[in-house]
């Protein structure tokens, strides 16, 4: 009887160990999962305010005589399918990897079509003299810089809830607890190569209509 006593206080004393192991990883990963959720929601805002400095930038841009209407285009476009990809698939981005992909492919083609755009104003001296298109031009460059900001501390910090997920034993807890790992921002192809616009055309003559 007495031996029947101690084994059940030792297997109770493992129980109960394990238990508030249990309960202590799963809460570090809560934690750590808290953070990738407030991180991406930075990257969210960022991604936000450069959709909603693009109406301005275009209106100003479309004042001035014969601009590229391609590339001009080529911009709303790219925001609009910006913008319907991140209401369709952004909350649930982190959580699916090919949401993510969509989601980031997205924003890439509309970083893209602007950076074409502010290449073909250097052609339109009246746009560098613009005081308000100097000012959102400004804006969407800090906001740029915001999103590289945003996008390297949100692969950190998905970093170290991937690690946290996998690293054994507390694997054993995010399998049990339903914890998946999350997808990275990846280098967008061709970002290091700036796009090429033939200068050897002058920029039309002309007044704003």
């Amino acid at each position: 009887m007495k031996k029947f006593l101690v084994f059940l206080v030792v297997v109770g004393g493992i129980l109960l160990i394990g238990g508030m192991w249990y309960v202590r990883t799963r809460n570090q990963l809560v934690t750590l999962d808290e953070q990738v959720k407030s991180s991406w929601s930075q990257v969210e805002n960022v991604y936000q305010r450069r959709l909603d400095l693009i109406p301005n930038l275009v209106s100003t841009v479309k004042g001035v005589a014969n601009f590229e209407q391609e590339t001009l285009t080529k911009v709303v476009e790219a925001r609009a399918q910006a913008s319907q990809i991140s209401s369709e698939a952004l909350k649930g981005a982190i959580n699916d990897p090919a949401s993510f992909e969509k989601f980031q492919a997205a924003q890439s083609g509309l970083s893209s079509a602007l950076s074409r755009l502010m290449v073909v104003v250097e052609r339109y001296p009246e746009l560098k003299a613009n005081q308000n298109f100097l000012e959102l031009q400004a804006q969407l460059e800090g906001t740029e810089n915001r999103i590289s900001v945003e996008r390297r501390r949100f692969n950190e910090t998905a970093q170290g809830y991937n690690t946290a997920i996998r690293r054994f034993p507390d694997s054993l807890v995010a399998s049990m607890s339903g914890f998946a790992a999350r997808p990275y921002f990846q280098a967008d192809a061709g970002a290091a190569q700036a796009p090429k616009v033939d200068f050897s055309k002058p920029a039309p003559s002309g007044t704003g209509p």
